[in-house]
């Protein structure tokens, strides 16, 4: 394995100037050291973890891979993969007075019926590529597609979780699979829609699935990881959170809440409580939970689910283009709240684009700018410091910083494109996010593989003729 040496890179006390990460053969950093700190940190504090004393200052195995900046890669902590191959067909304005989620929710399940195992396959590895080349280490798979179009099993029963999982063994990304609970069409108990029948599962059926995505799991690297995942309030019933709860026994919690005002409207008729009051309540949620979306929260929701540990799990992007509405990241971050990003229906992968979208939502609502910087950090610093580390939480995933220890989750930004020449420090986040694109990403590794050189995955002719060849046919097939 190999040592990097980068011009600036951002540890845990800070950015630092000449520093080396020595990867150890389990792709985990092994030690860091560094000539100095920038002026943010105090030159004599000490840096990360220094080189053990029999180490030299490169290793002795490999030659320096030399970069200009190094950043901990963070984690996508929300993807419906299959989604990928829809994107952009959905742009129109269908039968409806005005188009909606719950529109595009219909065309979604057309679209779906035609998927074999093979296709999605093909579909989640173009995903994985596309997130590793725009900087993203891990992938969080909020995998519900789990049965035939008629909703009878295949034969192996987890058959779609482990094409996710082969997806992921071709791509070399991290994985924390979550195969997920979805029994109901909604707060009534009414039966699953024919657009849903691929979805649906008891405790029972459930419980299947769940041990053979930890099978399929075994087959990959050992940073690869499992969750639960009930799907909603509207799809798991209320008594079903206990066992389901039991099951994870610790691992990570993934749950959408409060995505849509009918979602809100009906949980409330048929609970009498809202949503996140119900969570609250009732669930007794904490670090272990990721909470996706969270777009329809009053304040004192907000405040008190931010003040429990839990993950808020946003994806700007998506909320944007399903107009669900915008999350409250001011008031959710200034009461200590914790967030993580992901890609959701993957309509645009840009691990940039949801940050500055993020952003940008804010300061459009509240008529504003730098709407979550602090007085010590920029939108940038801040910003990113928060999903590098929300998202580890949420992906139970030892990453998020450039420490001994942490799996070698790493990327590399170009230092000499216009954006980026000259600058040091926070700077380098704000231009990259609000002033770059993905294309300042160099390199990426996911637990220490090298997946992502010179901006360009090591598979991607043979993954994107594969995923090509795929779309072609379902779009003929619609």
């Amino acid at each position: 394995m190999p040592t990097i040496h980068a011009r600036q890179a951002l540890l845990p006390s800070g950015w630092a100037n000449d520093v080396e990460v020595h990867i150890a053969d389990d792709g985990r950093i092994a030690w860091v050291s560094a000539a100095h700190m920038n002026v943010e940190i105090d030159v004599e504090t000490e840096v990360g973890i220094d080189a053990p004393e029999n180490a030299s200052s490169s290793s002795p195995s490999a030659v320096p891979i030399h970069v200009d900046i190094l950043l901990p890669a963070p984690v996508n902590a929300h993807s419906h993969a299959f989604q990928r191959a829809m994107a952009g067909l959905t742009e129109g304005r269908g039968p409806d007075v005005r188009d909606s989620f719950w529109t595009w929710r219909r065309l979604m399940y057309r679209f779906l019926d035609q998927l074999t195992p093979e296709h999605v396959e093909a579909i989640t590895a173009f995903v994985q590529l596309e997130m590793l080349e725009c900087g993203y280490a891990t992938n969080v798979e909020f995998h519900y597609l789990h049965h035939r179009p008629d909703g009878r099993p295949y034969d192996a029963v987890a058959e779609m979780s482990e094409r996710v999982a082969a997806a992921a063994r071709t791509t070399g990304i991290g994985l924390t699979l979550l195969p997920v609970h979805y029994q109901y069409g909604g707060c009534d108990r009414r039966p699953l829609g024919e657009g849903q029948k691929r979805f649906g599962s008891d405790l029972a059926q459930y419980g299947d699935l769940f041990d053979g995505a930890a099978a399929a799991l075994a087959e990959l690297p050992t940073d690869a990881a499992l969750g639960v995942a009930p799907h909603s309030l509207r799809a798991v019933a209320p008594e079903s959170f206990a066992p389901l709860i039991e099951l994870a026994s610790g691992r990570p919690i993934h749950l959408h809440l409060a995505e849509q005002q009918a979602e809100v409207d009906e949980v409330s008729t048929a609970w009498s409580k809202r949503p996140v009051e119900w969570v609250l309540d009732t669930l007794d949620p904490g670090p272990q939970w990721c909470l996706i979306h969270c777009t329809r929260m009053l304040p004192h929701e907000t405040t008190a689910l931010a003040q429990t540990g839990a993950i808020a799990g946003l994806c700007p992007i998506t909320e944007a283009n399903l107009g669900d509405g915008i999350f409250d990241g001011c008031r959710w971050l200034d009461a200590g709240g914790q967030i993580a990003i992901g890609s959701d229906s993957n309509i645009r992968i840009s691990l940039v684009g949801e940050l500055r979208t993020l952003e940008y939502t804010q300061r459009l609502r509240d008529h504003t700018r730098a709407a979550l910087a602090t007085r010590e950090k920029s939108v940038g610093r801040r910003l990113f410091d928060a999903v590098t580390r929300g998202g580890a939480q949420a992906a139970a995933r030892a990453c998020g910083q450039i420490a001994e220890g942490a799996w070698a989750d790493l990327m590399s930004l170009d230092g000499h494109s216009a954006n980026t020449d000259g600058l040091r420090g926070d700077l380098i986040l704000d231009s990259y996010i609000f002033a770059g694109d993905d294309a300042l990403v160099r390199d990426v590794w996911s637990a220490g593989r090298h997946v992502v050189h010179e901006g360009r995955h090591h598979a991607r002719d043979a993954i994107e003729a594969a995923y090509r060849r795929t779309i072609r046919e379902l779009r003929h097939a619609l």
